[in-house]
């Protein structure tokens, strides 16, 4: 068995997002968040965009209210949201990179060589006692980059990983290397984008990782057979995979 215990965070954004198709409160993403805590999540995560296009600022507020769990607030870096997560006060801030004209996020933040003009949200981050969280690619640059600019934590980008069959086995390679490396440098090792029940035994299985942040996935499979399962059967997986 490996030393580490592997928590899910569950990111209940596509709740909101069906919610926005339509207008009004439902579905509320509050309540998926509670009935991700009670099916055993060990955080939520949420993510506000610049363009609102499926968390609101009042989710933000209620669910750290709400729920008894860790709140990561996925972010961009920037002044507005480092005055939303000062407000909140969530257990940990992702910063991610964004772009308004991209479905969903496409890859890691940039931090090697921009760490100048990063710093600044970084610092205001920090300061405010919040754990720094950077999602970064798995690289050697980038997560030297990011325990030199004093991140908590590293949150590895697996989406290659999950639809890629062709270079799937580098990518495990890189991902597992990365992982290692984040723990060397003191950094605690979280991974996600694109995860599903087919893709996350072998991420699960690696020992430095200590968290995995899936959404998309649970909300979709949520339709059919409802959150509880889902988490259920992906909390199995998990530790299944830890375990062998």
């Amino acid at each position: 068995m490996t030393s580490n215990p592997l928590r899910l965070g569950v990111n209940i954004d596509h709740v909101a997002t069906l919610r926005n198709a339509r207008g009004g409160s439902n579905p509320d993403p509050v309540r998926a968040a509670l009935a991700a805590q009670a099916a055993g999540a060990d955080g939520i995560t949420a993510h506000l965009r610049e363009d609102r296009r499926h968390i609101r600022d009042a989710d933000i507020h209620a669910l750290k209210e709400a729920i008894s769990l860790p709140l990561n607030f996925e972010m961009a870096a920037t002044q507005e949201m480092a005055d939303i997560a000062c407000q909140v006060k969530p257990n940990a801030a992702c910063i991610v990179p964004e772009r308004r004209e991209e479905v969903t996020t496409e890859g890691g933040l940039a931090v090697a060589g921009r760490e100048a003009e990063l710093e600044p949200v970084f610092n205001r981050i920090r300061d405010a006692g919040i754990r720094l969280s950077l999602f970064i690619e798995a690289s050697e640059a980038e997560i030297r980059a990011a325990a030199a600019v004093g991140a908590d934590i590293v949150e590895l980008h697996t989406g290659r990983y999950c639809h890629d069959l062709d270079t799937r086995d580098a990518e495990l390679g890189r991902i597992t290397a990365a992982a290692l490396l984040a723990e060397s440098l003191g950094l605690e090792c979280h991974a996600g984008h694109g995860l599903d029940f087919d893709t996350v035994g072998a991420i699960a299985a690696i020992p430095q990782m200590h968290e995995l942040n899936i959404g998309h996935f649970l909300m979709g499979e949520s339709l059919f057979v409802g959150l509880d399962v889902a988490i259920a059967r992906m909390r199995h997986l998990m530790n299944e995979a830890r375990i062998s």
